[in-house]
C-alpha cells in the first residue's frame, strides 16, 4: 500500500513545507509520481480505501505532551467574549445547501451522541502526537440538517487568522461522512483547551495535522470551493500551496 507516511521522494523532489519550515520526516513526503497535474481521483487511488479506519490506540499509549500549534488564542473579539462567559452563549452554525441550518449550543453538542477515540494527530512539521478524542460524528449533524445532493464539499470557517487571513478549511463527503470525523469537544477526558481549539475542533482522523481545523464556529455545505477565500480548500493550501488532499 503506498501511503504518504511511507513514500519516499527520489532526487529533485520537493518536500511539503509545513508551519513555515521544510520538514524531513518521512510523514510529510510528497510522491512524484503525484505530480502537480494529478487529479484528487488518481491520488485517492493511490492511497487506498478511503473507508478504512484510521489506527486506534489505548489510554496507556497517550503522549505525556500534545503540542499546541498554529493560532494558541484566537484574537477576534467575539472569540474572547465567548471565552470569557465560559462559551455559554456559542453556537455552532450549520448551512449552505442544507434543508434546515442548525445553531447548537455547546451544550447541545455535548448531549448529542458521541463517539470517542484515541488516535495519532501527525503534523507536517514531523512530530505526531496520541490523544484521546470525544465529539459529535460530523456525519449525524449533517443527516439532521438534511443535506442537498448538490453538496461537494463541507468548509469549516474558524475564529482564528493567521497574519491576518481567516483560518478555514474544507472537506469533501467521504471523509465528512467517515465514522472517525468528529466535532471535538473534548481532549483526553477534559473540555478543550483554548491552545487544543476550545470550544470544538474538527477530527478528521485519516489526514495530516493542518486539516485538523480548532476553532469551529461554522459548517458550511457548497457545490464547489470556488469564491471561497483564494478557492484552494483551505488556508494552508490558499496562501502555502500545501495540498488540499492530506490523506494518509
Amino acid at each position: 500500500m503506498i501511503t504518504r507516511r511511507n513514500v519516499l521522494v527520489g532526487g529533485g523532489g520537493l518536500l511539503l513545507a509545513g508551519c513555515d519550515r521544510i520538514a524531513a520526516s518521512p510523514t510529510v513526503r510528497q510522491t512524484l509520481t503525484l505530480g502537480e497535474a494529478a487529479s484528487r481521483s488518481t491520488q485517492r487511488w493511490l492511497i487506498g480505501d478511503r473507508q478504512s479506519l484510521a489506527p486506534e490506540f489505548t489510554r496507556a499509549d497517550l503522549s505525556p505532551v500534545f503540542r499546541v500549534n498554529g493560532s494558541a488564542r484566537p484574537s477576534a473579539a467575539d472569540y474572547a467574549g465567548h471565552l470569557a462567559n465560559g462559551f455559554a452563549d456559542w453556537t455552532l452554525v450549520l448551512d449552505g445547501l442544507v434543508a434546515t441550518p442548525l445553531a447548537l449550543s455547546l451544550a447541545a453538542l455535548r448531549a448529542a451522541p458521541s463517539r470517542t477515540q484515541i488516535t495519532r494527530h501527525d503534523c507536517v512539521e514531523g512530530w505526531s502526537a496520541i490523544a484521546q478524542w470525544t465529539g459529535v460524528p460530523l456525519g449525524l449533524l449533517l443527516r439532521r440538517a438534511g443535506l442537498s445532493t448538490r453538496a461537494r464539499y463541507i468548509v469549516f470557517h474558524c475564529a482564528d487568522d493567521l497574519l491576518g487571513k481567516p483560518y478555514y478549511e474544507s472537506i469533501d463527503l467521504v471523509d465528512a461522512f467517515h465514522p472517525q470525523t468528529i466535532l471535538a469537544h473534548t481532549m483526553n477526558g477534559t473540555p478543550l483547551s483554548v491552545g487544543h481549539g476550545a470550544p470544538l475542533r474538527l477530527r478528521v482522523e485519516r489526514q495530516l495535522g493542518y486539516k485538523q481545523a480548532k476553532y469551529v464556529m461554522r459548517i458550511q455545505a457548497v457545490d464547489t470551493l470556488a469564491g471561497i477565500h483564494a478557492g484552494k480548500g483551505g488556508f494552508w493550501e490558499d496562501n502555502h500551496d500545501y495540498q488540499w488532499y492530506a490523506g494518509i
